[in-house]
Formats: C-alpha cells, sequence, structure tokens
C-alpha cells in the first residue's frame, strides 16, 4: 500500500481536498483534519466479533481518550489496569465520536463494533491508519531485561556508517528520526501513536527501524501487527514481577516477539534461552561466549575504558574493541554484530564502526569533576542483575573505593528491594541508600524494605533519603581515587513523584555542587 506520502495527520498541511485509491480502498486528505476513511477499511485486519455500525461509515479521526476526542472519530474502549475506557464511551460520544470500537456492548446508543480485545484492534486501525508504514522499512525489534538501549545505539550507529541508511530508533532515552530528537514517556509508545512514530519516519525517509520492545509491549498487544525482520533476546533477569508475577510469565511474554520475526537473534547463554525459542516461529541465529553459538567471543578483555575480544564464526575471526567498559558489554556487542551480519554487514566493517561509537547516555556516564581526585559515574542500573554488573565492572578497574548510591523505584516490583540491598553491600566498599522515582509510595518505606537485605553486613553504608542530599554527601566524603556509581537514573532527568514529573538532572547536581554552574 501506498497511500500517505506526505502524512502526519497533526502536522500536515495541504489545501485541496486529495481522493486517494490504494488496492480498492479509499481515503480522503483534507485540510485540518486532514483524512477519512470509511469504517470498513480501518477496521481491516481487526479481530471484529460483531458489526454494529454502517460499515461506509467516515471517521476522521481515531481515539482511545475520551478527553482527546473530537468530530467524526472513532473512539476504542481499552480496559486497563486502572481505567476501563468503557465507562467513557458516553463522554467520547459527547465529544463528537460517530463510532465505538470496544469489548462489550456501550450502554450509550452509538454506533459501535464488538471485538475481541480492544488494545489489538487499535494497534489494527493504526496500522491501517498510517497505512502500513512499517512494511516498508526493515524492522529490528531488541527485548530483554537489560542491554536494550546500548543494543539499540550501537546498531543505529553501524547501520548508518556502514549501510548509508536513514535509521528511526524508538526507545528508553529517547525517539531519533534519523538524528532529529524526539521525547519520550515510556520504552515502547502506545500502539496508534507507535504506527504514527513509523509513519513519520518513513515520511522523513528511513529505510530501518531499531526499537527497545518491552515485555509489557509484547503482552498487552503495542506492537501487534508488526511482522519484524529481526528480533534481538539480550537477556532475562528479574525485573516487573509486579506485573508479570513470575519469571516464566516474564519470559513468556518476551517470547511473543520471536513468533512474528524473520530471524530471531539470541544469547545462547541465557538460562532462559530454550524456554524463549521453544515454540520460535523464525531462523535462529545464537551468540555467546563460549564456542558453539553461532557467533562467540574470544580473547576477552576488560579494560578501565573498554572491552575488547575475537569475534569468532565458523567462518571467520575478527578483533572488536568498544568504548565502553563492562563484562556485560560483550553480549551487547555480540547481539549488534550478530544483528548487523544478518542486515548485511560484514563483521570486519561493523567492527571499524564500533571503535568510532560514542558512550550511551546514562550507561556508565562519565560526570565530570573536573579537580577533583574522585570519578563519578551515572548508570541506567535499577534491576539486581544490572546493579550487580555495574558495581562489578567499577569494582573491577576502581583505584579506590567503589561507591554505591541507589534506591528503588515506588509502585514496582517489591521484592528485588532487598535484593539489591545485598548486591550493593556484596560488591560496594560504601553505599548510600536513598530514593529512585517513589511515585505514590513513601521513599522512607521503600529504603526499609532495601535495608531488610543489608542485615549484619560488615560493609559501611550511610541511608540519606532526599537523593540530591545524596549525592551531595557522597561527593562530600569522596576519598582519593574514589568511584562513586549513581545507579538507577542514568539518563532520566526528573523525579517521579506522586504522578509528577520533577526536573532533576544529576549532571547538573554534580555540577552545581561542585559550583561549576551559575
Amino acid at each position: 500500500m501506498q497511500g500517505f506520502q506526505h502524512f502526519l495527520t497533526y502536522t500536515l498541511q495541504i489545501a485541496p481536498d486529495i481522493l486517494c485509491m490504494t488496492e480498492n480502498l479509499s481515503y480522503t486528505l483534507k485540510k485540518g483534519r486532514v483524512l477519512e476513511m470509511k469504517l470498513k477499511d480501518l477496521l481491516i485486519g481487526a479481530d471484529v466479533l460483531e458489526l454494529h455500525a454502517d460499515e461506509n461509515l467516515e471517521i476522521t479521526g481515531v481515539s482511545y481518550d475520551s478527553r482527546k476526542t473530537q468530530k467524526g472519530d472513532v473512539f476504542v474502549a481499552i480496559s486497563g489496569y486502572t481505567m476501563d475506557g468503557h465507562a467513557y464511551i458516553g463522554k467520547a460520544e459527547e465529544a463528537g465520536a460517530v463510532c465505538a470500537v470496544c469489548e462489550r456492548k456501550p450502554e450509550s446508543g452509538i454506533p459501535y463494533v464488538l471485538v475481541k480485545e480492544s488494545r489489538r484492534a487499535l494497534a489494527m486501525l493504526g496500522v491501517n491508519w498510517f497505512s502500513h508504514p512499517a512494511e516498508h522499512m526493515v524492522m529490528t525489534a531488541v527485548t530483554g531485561t537489560n542491554g536494550k538501549t546500548t543494543t539499540t545505539y550501537l546498531l543505529k550507529a553501524i547501520l548508518e556508517q556502514e549501510l548509508g541508511a536513514k535509521v528511526g530508533l524508538i526507545g528508553t532515552n529517547q525517539n531519533m528520526v534519523g538524528e532529529e530528537v524526539l521525547p519520550t514517556e515510556r520504552t515502547t509508545p502506545e500502539c496508534f501513536e507507535l504506527q504514527g512514530l513509523f509513519r513519520q519516519m518513513l515520511d522523513a525517509g528511513c529505510t530501518h527501524v531499531v526499537m527497545e520492545t518491552s515485555s509489557h509491549a509484547l503482552y498487552e498487544g503495542r506492537v501487534h501487527g508488526i511482522r519484524y525482520d529481526l528480533g534481538i533476546f539480550t537477556n532475562l533477569t528479574q525485573d516487573h514481577l509486579d506485573f508479570h508475577k513470575t519469571m516464566e510469565n516474564y519470559c513468556d511474554a518476551k517470547a511473543i516477539l520471536f513468533q512474528n520475526c524473520s530471524v530471531g537473534i539470541y544469547n545462547a547463554d541465557d538460562p532462559w534461552a530454550a524456554r524463549l525459542m521453544k515454540d520460535a516461529t523464525c531462523e535462529k541465529f545464537s551468540y555467546g561466549e563460549k564456542a558453539g553459538a553461532d557467533l562467540w567471543a574470544e580473547d576477552i578483555e576488560l579494560g578501565a575504558d573498554h572491552v575488547a575480544f575475537t569475534a569468532v564464526t565458523k567462518n571467520e575471526r575478527v578483533k572488536i574493541w568498544v568504548g565502553i567498559p563492562g563484562g556485560f558489554m560483550i553480549y551487547n556487542t555480540l547481539d549488534v554484530l550478530a544483528a548487523a551480519l544478518k542486515l548485511g554487514v560484514p563483521l570486519v566493517r561493523s567492527a571499524e564502526a564500533l571503535r568510532k561509537v560514542p558512550h550511551v547516555k546514562g550507561r556508565v556516564e562519565v560526570i565530570p569533576t573536573p579537580g577533583r581526585d574522585y570519578t563519578i559515574l551515572a548508570d541506567y542500573a535499577h534491576s539486581p542483575d544490572s546493579l550487580k554488573n555495574v558495581l562489578t565492572t567499577v569494582k573491577g578497574f576502581a583505584k579506590g573505593r567503589t561507591v554505591a548510591v541507589f534506591g528503588c523505584g515506588g509502585d514496582r516490583d517489591k521484592t528485588k528491594r532487598p535484593q539489591m540491598g545485598k548486591i550493593a553491600v556484596e560488591i560496594a566498599d560504601f553505599v548510600v541508600v536513598t530514593s529512585d522515582n517513589p511515585r505514590t509510595e513513601k521513599p522512607a518505606v521503600i529504603v526499609d524494605e532495601i535495608l531488610a537485605g543489608m542485615e549484619g553486613t560488615p560493609t559501611p553504608y550511610a541511608v540519606v533519603v532526599d537523593r540530591v542530599e545524596a549525592i551531595h554527601y557522597a561527593m562530600d566524603n569522596a576519598e582519593k581515587d574514589d568511584v562513586i556509581v549513581l545507579c538507577g537514573k542514568g539518563h532520566e532527568t526528573y523525579q517521579e513523584v506522586n504522578h509528577e514529573k520533577r526536573h532533576m538532572d544529576e549532571r547538573e547536581i554534580v555540577a552545581e555542587h561542585l559550583g561549576l554552574m551559575r
């Protein structure tokens, strides 16, 4: 399908009405609302159970938030975890919605379409509304507990440098259309916005998309309707059990990706790999640190500012060097090399590109401390495994003490809090327990749950609940050659408290405390 070569409904400005005929489907582009589509065309691919509306009804928009609904919209009622969109169908109708897509009959008299699952229906509406943009780009999805952001950035760099591709990126740090940076609210956007983002990327000339794909997005169907060329699995360690409840459920959610991609690239060393790939319908390509995988690492060297190793396949051996420290970077680099190989970039060319890649923000990132005899790093470590990885990495090169400043997020998996406390005192030489994103929980309660895992430790620690004060405390008490690791926030420039995101950039906090900002 080739419709909408100048798309985004909220940015496109054209004066005349344009009627586009594509594969027997009709679309009308108009100034203002920009587009109309018949209901029957909008519903293609959706799992429709009953149709109680005129299939030729002209639709001028799609919404799933009644506060944003406009005249002529289809309103999709999504059953959420805290709110049920079906309760807002009446408000959407008052706002001008002409039809509802829902899982049960509305109480109002609005024409409606009954579907099996509203969010998956919304995904297909997005695919149709934006005219199947993902089908015209090479799509790569990365899933796993840790390493997703680093993997996407490294792969984007290789594709741009070695293939001359324009790459769209979707992820935790930010969304990007080539070099243009767009803000992001979560790892994987809601399905309708996601399709709009794909269309924006395609219209801007992107040939490839590399995106982080969370377990939530896979389970909820936010990426429903997308066929990926490549799926990448990094690893699976404890996280998000507040949502998935068990590690088995968490694994099975991620496994959905490998039933919806052409090639599955996976970490053969991960203990969950067998379960993850058991029902995969794709071609499989493995990587790991052990011979026997399709791509493996030998001659591993871990430096204070880099990793180096020999990448080996049955046909070749190539020296690799990446300017990001940490044993975990071996895996983060192997999966990128495997993906690039499958996308047509030889190992030797990927090796050249990786030498030039800049550091990824918030991943073992050095925060400048000019004139001081200690080092401060910022890292996004917010799970037991990622905390263990970063502290182990720092412990391996720190000449002085390894000082961990960390907390745990509120309204998330509580079982990992004492685990992270235990990990911190087992590896670090000094620990400052503080707040992360408390959300709706009391920070002191979260801290107490972390401290439960630190009982009886010989490792000295301090409790400073306010995170800004905790960073100041660590700096004021630093000793020569210490490495202070600010864990959990990484790239984030805010702290979330009671549904409000308050500005808090740890780089600024350090600079202000050193008198570098006026």
